[in-house]
Formats: C-alpha cells, sequence, structure tokens
C-alpha cells in the first residue's frame, strides 16, 4: 500500500482489487480519516466513485474531502455499522473502502446479483425458491358432430388444473469466457386444493395426432391419403377423442405410436406415451411409485424428492424387488429431455454490461426456425432476471425455448409490491401480430390471422400456433369463429413486475394458448367437412410471487440497506455542520472579554511603570524623549 503526504493523496492497491483515488480518499486500515492535516468537511459525499470502471470493481475518487469518523468500509470487504445498520457484505472481493452514498449502493447491488457463488442472489438463481404455480385450463368442445359437418365450435372452459412447478439448475458450469453454462430441470405435482377438478375428468378434445397427420397429407398424392385414412381407421383414431386431464397432460398410450415406433423407428420425435407434458412423465412416475412406497426398515411411505435431479432421496426404480427411494442423482436418461435446452448466459462479473444475456442455446448463437436473421436471433436474458438499474425506457427481453424465440416485454407502469418498489412489463400488441400488421414479424410466417404465432416449425410441422388466452389482442375474427370465448385484459394478459434496481422479479403472471389449426383434407376421411378455424386446445398460467423468508432477505439486504446508505451521507454531512456548529460556539464562549473585544491598539501603553530596560524612546512628561538631554 501507498499512503503519501499530508494533503491525503493515495494510491491504494491489494491483492485482487485495484483502485484508483483522486486526492481526499478514505486512508488505509488503522490510520484515523481525520489526522489533523488539511482535509476538510465534505458537502457531498454523492460524489464519491460517481463514476466507477465498466466493471464495477474500481472506485474512483473525485477529489471531495471527508470529515471525521472512521472507513466505512474495512479493507476486505465489510461493511461497518452505519447508523444502525448491519453489516451485510463479507470478505466480497472489491467490496473497497469509502463511497457511502449511491455510489456504495450501486456497488452493493452489482456484487450481489451477478451470477457468483458469492454473489447473495446466487442461491436464489440456482433453485428459485419463489413458489411457481402452473394453471392450467382446457376447451372443451361441446359439439365434435357439428364440427365434422362444418357447424362452428363450441366450447368450453374447464379448469384451472394447478401443478405446483419446482425449478433446479443442474450442470452448472463456469467458463473462461466469463458465462456458466446449466440445465433447469423442472418437476410438477398437482394441487388438488387449488384445483378445480381432478386429473380424471374427461374432456372432448381434438386428436392433435390425427389432426397433424392430415396436414402433413394435405398435398400428398390422393393413394398416399387414402393409405393414410386406412392406417387411422384401423387403430381407432377420429378427429376427437374423449380424454382425461391426466392422460393429456402426461401422456396416453396410442396404438398409431407404437406401430409407427415400432416398424418404422426415427420416424416421430418422440417414443412411448404422446401427451403435452410427456416428456417429463417418466420421471413423475417414478416419483409416484416412490412416494407410495416404503423405506428399507419398512416405515411410513417417504415423501417425493423436491426438487428432483439434486443429491438426496429421489424417486429411481432399482432392479429387482418392489421400488422403493434411494439417496443419488436421477439417471440423466429418465429426465427425458425435460428441461429447456443447455442455456450458456454470462456472469457479469468480468463485464457487467452483459450480465445475465443468453450466450448460447444448445451450442447455438441463433436457431434455424424462422424465414429471418432477426427472428432467429437469440436476444436477452433466460427469463429469469436481467439487468439492474432499470429506468422507464428500459424493455424485457428473454428467449422462450416454448415459444422457440425471443420475446420482447414493454414497460407499463411504476408500482409496488409489499413496499418494494417495481416496473410492470406487458407484452406488446405486436407480439404475435402477422407480418401485415409488424413487418418485423415477417419472418415468423406463414401466418394466418394477425395476434397468432405459427409454430409448426418447431413442433415436428404440426399446425400448431400460440397466442394470448381467449385471443386476446388478437384479430376478432379469431374469437367469432369459435362460441365461448371472451377475452379481456385483466384475466389475460401477462405481466411482469421487476424490482428496478436489482433486475430481480417480484411477481409475475406469463399466460399462453395453444392452437390447433383445423380444416377438411380431401382423401383424409376422419377430417370430415370441417370448415377452417383455429381452434383453442388449453391456455396456462405460469405464476410466482416472492414471499415469506425470501421476501424478508430481499427487503432487508437489497432495498433496505442501499436505501439506508443512500440516506446516511446526508445525516454524516448533518452531522458534520452540528459538529463545527457546535465547535465555533465552543470557542466562542471559551474566550475571555478582551479576546471578544479585539487585540489593543498600537499605541496603548502598558499599566506597570518602566523597567531599567525600558527602550530610551518612549515620551518624557515634557513631550521630550526620556534619556536625550540638549
Amino acid at each position: 500500500m501507498l499512503w503519501r503526504g499530508p494533503a491525503c493523496c493515495s494510491q491504494v492497491s491489494a491483492p485482487g482489487l485495484r483502485y484508483r483515488a483522486s486526492p481526499h480518499v478514505f486512508p488505509p486500515e488503522g490510520m484515523p480519516l481525520w489526522s489533523g492535516h488539511r482535509c476538510g468537511l465534505s458537502v457531498g459525499l454523492s460524489h464519491i466513485c460517481r463514476d466507477p470502471l465498466p466493471n464495477e470493481r474500481t472506485l474512483v475518487g473525485s477529489g471531495r474531502r471527508v470529515f471525521g469518523g472512521p472507513p466505512f468500509v474495512r479493507p476486505g470487504g465489510q461493511l461497518a455499522e452505519l447508523a444502525g445498520v448491519p453489516a451485510m457484505l463479507q470478505k466480497q472481493e472489491g467490496a473497497g473502502w469509502g463511497c457511502p452514498g449511491p455510489a456504495r449502493a450501486r456497488l452493493i447491488v452489482l456484487q450481489n446479483v451477478r451470477i457468483d457463488p458469492n454473489s447473495l442472489s446466487y442461491n436464489m438463481w440456482k433453485e428459485i425458491p419463489v413458489p411457481f404455480y402452473l394453471s392450467v385450463y382446457f376447451f372443451n368442445v361441446l359439439n365434435p358432430s357439428d364440427v365434422l359437418e362444418g357447424g362452428k365450435p363450441q366450447v368450453q372452459e374447464r379448469g384451472p388444473y394447478v401443478y405446483r412447478e419446482f425449478r433446479h439448475k443442474i450442470n452448472i458450469t463456469f467458463n473462461d469466457n466469463d458465462t456458466v453454462s446449466y440445465r433447469e430441470v423442472r418437476r410438477f405435482q398437482f394441487e388438488p386444493e387449488k384445483s378445480c377438478g381432478t386429473e380424471s375428468d374427461r374432456l372432448m378434445l381434438p386428436n392433435i395426432m390425427v389432426m397433424g397427420a392430415a396436414a402433413l397429407m394435405e398435398n400428398k398424392p390422393v393413394t398416399v391419403k387414402v393409405m393414410m385414412a386406412l392406417m387411422l381407421s384401423s387403430f381407432g383414431e377420429q378427429a376427437f377423442m374423449n380424454i382425461s386431464v391426466g392422460e393429456i397432460m402426461w401422456g396416453y398410450e396410442s396404438k398409431l405410436l407404437n406401430f409407427l415406433n415400432q416398424f418404422f423407428p426415427n420416424t416421430l420425435p418422440f417414443k412411448g406415451k404422446f401427451g403435452l407434458f410427456a416428456e417429463v412423465s417418466v420421471v413423475r412416475e417414478a416419483l409416484t411409485i416412490c412416494a407410495s412406497s416404503t423405506d428399507t426398515a419398512g416405515n411410513q411411505p417417504r415423501a417425493p424428492f423436491v426438487p428432483w435431479g439434486l443429491q438426496g432421496p429421489v424417486g429411481r426404480l432399482e432392479g429387482g424387488g418392489a421400488a422403493r427411494c434411494s439417496r443419488g442423482p436421477l439417471p440423466w436418461p429418465q429426465l427425458n429431455n425435460s428441461d429447456s435446452g443447455l442455456f450458456t448466459v454470462f456472469t457479469g462479473v468480468q463485464d457487467f454490461s452483459r450480465i445475465h444475456q443468453v450466450d448460447k442455446w444448445n451450442g447455438l448463437s441463433k436457431v434455424n426456425y424462422w424465414r429471418s436473421d432477426q427472428c432467429n436471433m437469440i436476444n436477452g436474458t433466460a427469463g429469469q432476471m436481467w439487468a439492474p438499474f432499470m429506468t422507464p425506457d428500459s424493455s424485457l427481453e428473454f428467449y422462450s425455448p416454448e415459444a422457440c424465440r425471443s420475446m420482447k416485454l414493454i414497460f407499463k407502469e411504476s408500482g409496488a409490491f409489499k413496499g418494494i418498489p417495481t416496473y410492470r412489463f406487458v407484452a406488446p400488441r405486436t407480439l404475435f401480430a402477422n407480418g401485415s400488421v409488424y413487418p418485423p414479424n415477417e419472418g415468423f410466417c406463414p401466418c394466418l390471422q394477425s395476434g397468432i404465432q405459427n409454430v409448426s416449425t418447431c413442433r415436428f410441422n404440426a399446425p400448431l400456433f400460440l397466442s394470448h388466452p381467449h385471443f386476446y389482442n388478437a384479430d376478432p375474427e379469431l374469437a367469432e369463429a369459435v362460441s365461448g370465448l371472451h377475452p379481456n385484459e385483466e384475466e389475460h394478459s401477462l405481466f411482469l413486475d421487476i424490482h428496478p434496481v436489482t433486475g430481480i422479479p417480484m411477481n409475475c403472471s406469463v399466460k399462453l394458448q395453444l392452437n390447433l389449426y383445423m380444416k377438411a383434407v380431401k382423401g383424409i376421411g376422419q377430417t370430415g367437412k370441417i370448415r377452417p378455424v383455429v381452434l383453442p386446445l388449453l391456455w396456462f398460467g405460469e405464476s410466482g410471487a416472492m414471499e415469506g423468508s425470501t421476501l424478508r432477505t430481499f427487503y432487508n439486504q437489497l432495498v433496505l440497506l442501499p436505501k439506508s446508505l443512500f440516506y446516511v451521507q446526508y445525516l454524516l454531512v448533518a452531522l458534520g455542520c452540528v459538529l463545527v456548529l457546535i465547535s465555533s460556539v465552543y470557542v466562542l464562549m471559551t474566550q475571555g472579554p478582551d479576546d471578544a473585544t479585539g487585540q489593543p491598539p498600537l499605541t496603548a501603553q502598558p499599566d506597570w511603570p518602566p523597567s531599567p530596560s525600558t527602550p530610551l524612546l518612549q515620551d518624557a512628561p515634557g513631550g521630550q524623549p526620556a534619556g536625550l538631554t540638549v
């Protein structure tokens, strides 16, 4: 370290840290801040460290001088108690000295939102502590026979069927280029108390496999279409099917699917059961068996592992004997691609400007589903955290593997969530607009009406479309073509409430609808006389809100503490002014009466008689200088 001169000029260095300080910055450990030098009272602590370097690990002084008291932050990173606020950071790299105002609060936030095992938010990022719920609403078709004859579909919304969703990141690998790679696995647990119905409820829904096969055969020769129709008939497949909620969610046995996988392997992109969430059904069944079994001592059943994919009691079927729970990670093949892919995102440790941004997904910097480079770009974050210090001009952009594209939400309004200030971001009307309404979306076409997005290119070429629930914000023609739809903003719009200082979501509700495009295909008898229609299958909402101990910790450490530091600077300035005032009053009160009237004039005579050593040129009574004779 180097501390030089009574003018309080300093240059400080420490292992792993780098500081640049202009004159009058905080002294090193053990040296008092006020030591009789010419360092005076600061009237603007907020200017100290105003301009940090891009990586936020360099503290820059502004030349202002600080008065009184010990250093606010000791080397090593421990934040000392300021006006009763307890210490928060323990041995964090780059904590440094000084900056008790907004810059110090900014530094605290930056250190605790980056993806770093030493940051406060790392465990929140690794295993989301917020309870997430998946609410699923199905559209039960009331008149399937009329639809086959060309009639207008009538649907009835059934639900919600609510599932608790558990998420956890696995295979976390920190790379040399300031990125981290991981997979996020999920498990769903049915919540009967929150649901309106059970998984055994029966529904009348369109048969996705039949309508998908018919769409693929539309431009094929008639003989091929007839063969397809005969095969569908031989396996009892129809355009509509009566199925339970549990079967459509987690998969059902299909003779047609088994036949194709047996005699035409690798023809279909999936094997086994067919269902909207069939990819996690194997794990779900293993957990169900595990939860209903007894332990090795024959005691009461063990609860299933939550979340799965980690060390601990997980549902793993062991060879031989009755199924039981065992410790250890669930074998990867059983996960059956139940994660959302391999994400590689920037940590923000070395370059904060790219924090949480997606670098690659499944090793790709862009996808190839769409017809334009702009639509194929992977932009934004992974959809869980964003860069801090947002403004109303900020937007939320993230890549969604389920939608096979990047999405951008826009600022709507400021608000508060349980005392924490938030910004609400919503979907723009152009999110699912077609190319004629919003030209940048032309790359997502071929399109139908505005307000729905064709996702067939990333969903096995099945005629599937995404939209808002009940075709909210879509062309009114879509909702008018189906009886029983009632779009409204309050129930069917999506939003995210973000704490703007940290970029962490406080409350969110993301709602999307899956639709199937249906029409009669000549040569495929199962399609009858169906008039072209985009028929909604289901809509779902993923919602979560920070609560409990997580909310209290977040509020205390990342909201209350920075806010306290912001006001402490003014408290210290006021305290310094009071001390200066008290000192001035004390000096005035301790001065004597003569001191109060000022110094005597130069011509004033002393009160004592002259001594033998009195100067000779002293005036005599006659006006002549004493000691002089003529």
